[in-house]
């Protein structure tokens, strides 16, 4: 090998900057360490402890902390290059945020009424549920349907006063859809922004934001998060900050009283006959004490009891702002918003208040009651229903204290804004009036003027706040207001106590898995199976260098692709030291072995580790959040894998040998393994065809009879892993769960106290109300299942490793968008790779061989999976996971069919042709060593993550398993005789054996 000393000084140097880089993970650790122990030796509950270590690690966040070499870092510098873990290994929160451009077009066309416009706006919503195209498009598409003579450019949709220098009535649409085009362009980006600093205020360390695409999408991954409650109401807050005049009880006190009279014409006289002939304690007086109520005496309150008689008066409570008209029920909020809005009830307002607007405040809790209210105002609405006063004049805001010392949030407008205050401010103290502050349709206070008008600017909003509340409000006014509604449309939510346990289950099959090709190489290769050792663990090492020098995540099923990736670099010694073996046998000396083993089995090295390069990179393409990271840690271990098995394992080698050591590159036992076979493995083919078609028959029967195990990636839903304190049979808590929702799925999962559990309900809906009820809905059904007196709150943080402990959401239009694009990966890579086959070996029909044994492979494992899951004790869904094991399983298949391949063309070469099959019996029998050797090793790595490793990892694992039984089967008996027998000249047939 030339240029030894250059090779020595790059590893040298390699390995020196992966070892820096590691450093500072290492101190992280152990600063992350001592803060744990910090925490817990001043307090016992779990909650305090956590509250501590957050400010013990703040106490010290500019600190100087780790020197190395010259170079002095402080604990956030020292954060900031340690290796970021993924979600699945630190807990958090990772999800895809849909910006509605419904929303923005709403915007833009200035909330347009026309009727055309509008139609177009819900008839893209069904044209998006089956394609693959933004939003918008799919609104133009829906608009030119249906315009007729109507033009973009109306007066009534985008030749607007928003879009006044813009758009002109003149333009044709084309030249509107361009202009529509940048604009909800500029909306997304900005949308984009104002929540890339909401993030930044937020203070998660190695937050990752990016958008998907030109779509609407923008993908938030913030791995050791732990409030995730708390962040997905940061992330979906649009920040709709208004101010409104207050209309007081006494100017809407006849109003009432008519709209309680037109509710009882509405809900029903024979109901109210009945209701009243129920209680016959219902009297005038107390009907006369909430009308009193309505109109401003609040004493009258006290008295005030549901009678079941008139339906808007039997609703209200006493309320606890003056400002407000009355109270409510929480539960009854959604039947008094549709009194309120209907046409009949609308008419009983005043002339001068018809465009009353009603809102409703916050849920505030009676303890001594125990009843939920909200409180209802009445607001000084316009025609327009837009308010005097917006958010967007806010230039700072900061979390501060109320004169009642509660947490507040202080703001400070701009001089527009100032002049507009000052003059709302001025009114209410003249009238004695009242203005609310409303935060995204909720009054979060309606405060009166006591002082006069205020000038500057200055305003305060107070509610029931806590001071995490009040900071994350704080915060989002500052970074602004959402250009639209943010949906969440796909979300995966980890406990950290499950991402550690991850990590530990994680860490202790790579361990395991590394121990035993360790000691097997060793074993059947001796001396040199101990230096392609060394060159594995330095292979890891670069690995792991690499991932933290580059700053990528280092996931769980990264850390299955490592594992992987610990299998590919055996199979290059493998390759290497059964090439040397074989020249040894021809006779040659040992130095003359070495070289040309080495030459010789770099060409099926690079063919090997290309293949499955490519189907790596279409992954990595493709796929996002874990599946990017297994992606990533592959690719990264097929080029440090490469440089470790040519270059190290050879440097070893030579290094002995020129010492005068002796190499023999086997054992006493290994020594004759596979050296005389001679299988006729051509002569065989057509009963591997019948073996392989009963198996493809069965499978694809299977398929379409039983189908798959479709997870929620593919259909839509919501997943959660639920544990338990005790063992729980899931055909029982079935039956709850489909009580509640209609349609349950419950599986064991690990352990048989641990569940998961899938439903469909309100999978249409993604707003956070939607996401909160479900939850809800699920801990009430499980309650008789949970320790007695556990809460919500602790159930939702999987607080003593009991409860939820990962959630994840996925909308139908987001499954079916991943369902597309993994059919378009999986026939991608079948593409590519045939066309680097073909390019590689000359003959379309290497290329039908190969693609045709992957096909068989990975209909075979779709088989065992659809025959399977019904039974299994581990989850088998089909989901991300699954098709990133299918394309691995491709990627597998194919090295080892290239291994085969590329031996065949070397004899063929050497020997003159095919000569009806016996040189490829000749290749075969040639690479059988090499083909078991590194199947086994790669089976005995995964099968020892398959048994220690994490419950979530065991169906890719299956699938990989099988895949590479299968695969290893597939290159000599499905691959080699398809590529023979469509070859025109095969020569003369050999003889049975």
């Amino acid at each position: 090998m030339q240029n030894k000393g250059l090779v020595k000084l790059f590893a040298l140097l390699f390995g020196l900057v992966s070892i820096y880089q590691l450093s500072f993970t290492f101190k992280a650790n152990q600063i992350e360490d001592q803060a744990e122990a910090f925490a817990t030796s001043k307090y016992d509950d779990p909650d305090l402890i956590s509250a501590e270590e957050i400010r013990y690690l703040d106490s010290i966040s500019n600190k100087e902390v780790f020197n190395i070499l010259i170079a002095k870092f402080s604990h956030n510098e020292v954060k900031e290059k340690a290796m970021n873990l993924g979600l699945d290994l630190k807990g958090g929160i990772n999800v895809i945020l849909e910006i509605s451009v419904k929303d923005i077009l709403k915007g833009l066309a200035n909330n347009s009424k026309d009727p055309i416009f509008n139609r177009a706006l819900e008839d893209a919503v069904e044209i998006q549920k089956d394609a693959q195209e933004p939003y918008l498009e799919s609104f133009f598409t829906a608009f030119d349907a249906i315009k007729g003579d109507t033009k973009l450019a109306s007066p009534d949709i985008f030749a607007n006063r928003t879009l006044v220098d813009d758009v002109d009535i003149s333009m044709s649409d084309d030249q509107v859809k361009e202009v529509i085009r940048t604009k909800v362009d500029e909306s997304i980006v900005s949308a984009f922004e104002v929540l890339r600093k909401r993030i930044d205020k937020f203070g998660v360390t190695s937050p990752n934001i990016q958008r998907l695409g030109n779509s609407g999408r923008i993908l938030v991954e913030l791995p050791g998060a732990k409030d995730v409650e708390r962040i997905k109401k940061l992330l979906q807050s649009t920040a709709q900050l208004e101010f409104w005049d207050v209309l007081n009880g006494q100017e809407l006190g006849d109003f009432f009283v008519r709209t309680n009279e037109t509710l009882k014409a509405v809900v029903g006289e024979e109901q109210a006959d009945a209701e009243v002939a129920q209680d016959s304690t219902a009297t005038e007086e107390s009907a006369d004490s909430q009308i009193d109520a309505l109109l401003g005496d609040t004493t009258a309150n006290d008295s005030i009891q549901p009678q079941g008689v008139n339906p808007l008066f039997d609703m209200i409570f006493p309320q606890s702002d003056p400002s407000a008209l009355f109270a409510v029920k929480s539960e009854d909020k959604e039947t008094l918003e549709a009194y309120l809005k209907m046409p009949q009830v609308r008419a009983n307002l005043p002339a001068e208040q018809r465009y009353t607007k009603f809102a409703f405040g916050l849920p505030e809790l009676n303890k001594e009651t125990g009843i939920e209210t909200v409180n209802v105002y009445a607001l000084i609405g316009n025609r327009d229903n837009q308010p005097e006063l917006s958010g967007a004049v806010i230039t700072d805001a900061r979390q501060s204290y109320n004169n009642q010392g509660k947490p507040s949030v202080s703001m400070q407008m701009n001089g527009k804004g100032a002049k507009v205050w000052e003059t709302m401010t001025g009114r209410a103290y003249t009238q004695q009036s009242q203005i609310a502050i409303v935060l995204d349709d909720i009054v979060y206070s309606a405060p009166g003027v006591t002082t006069g008008a205020i000038s500057g600017g200055n305003s305060e909003i107070s509610g029931s706040f806590t001071v995490n509340e009040a900071v994350d409000l704080a915060n989002v006014l500052r970074a602004g207001k959402l250009p639209a509604s943010a949906d969440i449309v796909q979300a995966d939510e980890v406990g950290a106590s499950l991402g550690k346990e991850a990590i530990e289950s994680g860490s202790k099959s790579f361990l395991i898995a590394l121990s035993l090709v360790l000691i097997w190489m060793v074993l059947y290769y001796g001396k040199s199976g101990g230096f392609a050792d060394i060159a594995l663990m330095l292979n890891i090492l670069l690995i792991f260098g690499v991932l933290a020098g580059l700053g990528a995540v280092l996931t769980l099923p990264g850390l299955a692709g490592i594992v992987l990736t610990i299998g590919m670099s055996v199979d290059a010694n493998v390759l290497i030291f059964e090439r040397v073996r074989e020249e040894i046998g021809k006779g040659k000396g040992q130095k003359e072995a070495i070289k040309d083993g080495f030459a010789n089995a770099l060409s099926s090295i690079l063919d090997a580790n290309i293949t499955t390069g490519l189907t790596a990179i279409i992954l990595f393409v493709f796929g996002t959040g874990p599946i990017k990271g297994f992606a990533t840690t592959l690719l990264i271990g097929i080029l440090t894998s490469l440089f470790t098995a040519i270059f190290i394992t050879r440097l070893l080698v030579d290094w002995y040998v020129n010492r005068g050591g002796k190499l023999d590159f086997s054992t006493a036992i290994t020594k004759g393994f596979f050296r005389n076979s001679n299988f006729n493995f051509v002569s065989k083919r057509k009963i591997a065809y019948v073996v392989s078609g009963i198996l493809l028959i069965v499978s694809l029967s299977s398929l379409f009879t039983k189908g798959l195990d479709q997870g929620i990636d593919f259909v839509g839903g919501r997943t959660y892993q639920v544990r338990f304190d005790q063992i729980v049979n899931p055909e029982t808590v079935v039956q709850d769960l489909n009580a509640t929702f209609g349609s349950a799925e419950v599986k064991t999962i690990g352990s048989a106290n641990q569940l998961k559990i899938s439903t469909k309900y309100k999978v249409d809906e993604n707003s956070a109300e939607a996401d909160e009820e479900v939850q809800t809905m699920l801990f009430e059904s499980l309650k008789p299942y949970l320790p007695e007196g556990l809460s919500y709150a602790d159930f939702s943080e999987g607080k003593n490793n009991i409860g939820k402990m990962y959630s994840s959401k996925v909308s139908p239009t987001i499954a079916d968008d991943i369902k597309k694009e993994s059919f378009w990966a999986v026939l991608g890579s079948l593409v590519v790779v045939f066309l680097y086959i073909l390019l590689r070996f000359k003959k379309w029909q290497f290329s039908l061989g190969a693609v045709s044994a992957v096909f068989h492979d990975v209909i075979i494992v779709l088989g065992v999976f659809s025959l399977t899951y019904k039974f299994m004790p581990f989850s088998m869904e089909i989901d991300q996971a699954f098709i990133a094991a299918i394309l691995t399983v491709i990627g597998y298949s194919l090295n080892d069919t290239v291994v085969v391949f590329d031996r065949i063309r070397e004899v063929i070469a050497e020997r003159s042709g095919f000569k009806g099959g016996v040189n490829i019996n000749s290749a075969i029998n040639s690479t059988l060593s090499r083909t078991l050797n590194t199947s086994l090793t790669t089976l005995v790595v995964l099968f020892a993550m398959f048994i220690f490793g994490a419950d979530s990892l065991r169906g890719l694992l299956f699938a990989l398993i099988v895949g590479i039984v299968v695969g290893t089967y597939s290159s000599i008996f499905i691959a080699t005789p398809i590529m023979y027998d469509t070859l025109d000249d095969k020569g003369e047939a050999p003889k049975e054996k």
